[in-house]
């Protein structure tokens, strides 16, 4: 992970685009590119969306996982480290329903 985190800051510095990678600005790009992401799937059911733009699914998702990858790197947080705490926190909050005898 910290491998990919240091090619897409090098791609975002080499372009001169690191002054507007601020803990906001990400934020604001992570919910607009989750919105192009969601927009393939409009008016479309998830079968028809995935047949007939399957590509432009995999890119704005690609885009939201590096936006996430470039916001967890400028707050210092390991978003695997996170995410295993909030599974954590999830079962905790939602535990596996006891079986009926």
């Amino acid at each position: 992970m910290k491998d990919m985190i240091k090619e897409i800051n090098q791609f975002r510095d080499e372009r001169g685009w690191g002054g507007n990678h601020d803990a906001r600005s990400l934020a604001i790009s992570i919910s607009l590119e989750a919105s192009e992401l969601l927009e393939c799937f409009q008016w479309r059911s998830a079968e028809e969306a995935i047949a007939h733009d399957k590509q432009a699914i995999v890119d704005e998702m690609a885009d939201v996982f590096i936006y996430l990858l470039q916001f967890s790197d400028v707050i210092g947080e390991d978003l695997l480290v996170a995410a295993r705490e909030k599974m954590k926190k999830n079962a905790i909050k939602y535990p596996i329903p006891s079986k009926s005898v």
